[in-house]
């Protein structure tokens, strides 16, 4: 084991006894627009999960401790399959605000995605310092301010976005493939899809993807499942790479801009898939923070599918590609 494993997994029992103190806080009323918690995450997050279900965290590490930082993982190649992949603390069961949807059309969406294409630039993250900013569960209320900085930066991003809020912001997902972002899917409505049946799965990924086409006029190549939960079941069922991360910031649980920034900036390595929440306000006033940092440091933001060439493994953890000096 590495001496960043080693560390990693050290910090994992202070992780978990800290998130399970503030569990209990996290009832509390959430920034306007944003989704609701209703419920706290699931106790025993530090055990081995069992070997049909698998919950997010790079190889080998339960989560991110305190100090955000968690020992460098390969990523699993294509077919590879965890086992007994320690469980990390888990988000409090969430469901996105509704609102009302207006009629999107997928013509403008089919423009956004050809100008999209045309503003990403070719980087090999082989001979580059890459790094994979991920935002998860928007579009919402700050995502289009979340965009004028990345755009200040010339960084990319890649946003798994919820359908339903897909629905009630379609223009805002319309600027952000235009701009040259990468949009996965994070399903339809954010449940956990190893407690779902396959016709449950289906009709959840299938809902997001008709969102997202009628906003965008595209179907996403990436899903990152909520939670960061799977199994072998899901595997075999969800044919796209399923994105998992290394770092994550715990801005769900910790709303505080100045920590946010500081883990993501203290964990960056070359290769590391960073996990945000575009829809916290306090998420959105760290990004300038860590763009600055991360850039001072000379990384370049790319998205997820540019940190393996085109071509993510059916399960990613961070870029397998190691930086060459």
């Amino acid at each position: 084991m590495s001496t960043g494993a080693r560390r990693g997994t050290a910090r994992v029992a202070a992780a978990v006894a800290m998130a399970a103190a503030m569990c209990a806080t996290v009832h509390q009323r959430l920034d306007a627009g944003t989704i609701q918690a209703t419920a706290p995450a699931p106790a025993g997050s530090t055990g081995v999960a069992p070997a049909q279900s698998t919950a997010v965290g790079p190889a080998g590490s339960a989560a991110v401790g305190p100090a955000g930082s968690a020992g460098p993982s390969p990523a699993l190649g294509t077919g590879a399959t965890p086992s007994a992949t320690p469980r990390p603390t888990q988000h409090p069961t969430q469901h996105p605000t509704q609102h009302p949807a207006p009629s999107p059309t997928a013509s403008s969406g089919a423009g956004a995605a050809v100008a999209a294409e045309g503003t990403k630039r070719s980087v090999d993250c082989r001979q580059v310092k890459c790094v994979a900013l991920t935002f998860d569960d928007g579009p919402g209320p700050y995502t289009d301010t979340l965009l004028r900085h990345l755009a200040a930066h010339q960084a990319h991003a890649t946003f798994f976005v919820v359908g339903q809020n897909v629905a009630a912001y379609p223009s805002v997902l319309r600027r952000a493939a235009a701009a040259g972002h990468e949009i996965g899917s994070h399903t339809w409505s954010h449940q956990d899809l190893t407690k779902l049946s396959a016709a449950g799965v289906r009709s959840e990924l299938a809902r997001a993807d008709e969102a997202i086409k009628a906003a965008a006029g595209f179907v996403p190549a990436l899903v990152r499942p909520p939670y960061g939960a799977f199994d072998d079941a899901l595997r075999v069922r969800i044919k796209r790479p399923l994105v998992l991360w290394s770092v994550d910031t715990l801005d769900w649980l910790h709303r505080d801009s100045a920590r946010v920034a500081k883990v993501a900036i203290r964990s960056a390595r070359p290769g590391s898939v960073i996990l945000f929440h575009d829809i916290h306000r306090t998420t959105v006033r760290a990004i300038p923070r860590v763009l600055k940092a991360l850039s001072g440091k000379g990384y370049t933001f790319v998205t997820v599918s540019q940190l393996f060439d085109g071509r993510p493994p059916r399960l990613v953890y961070e870029g397998d590609a190691p930086h060459r000096s």
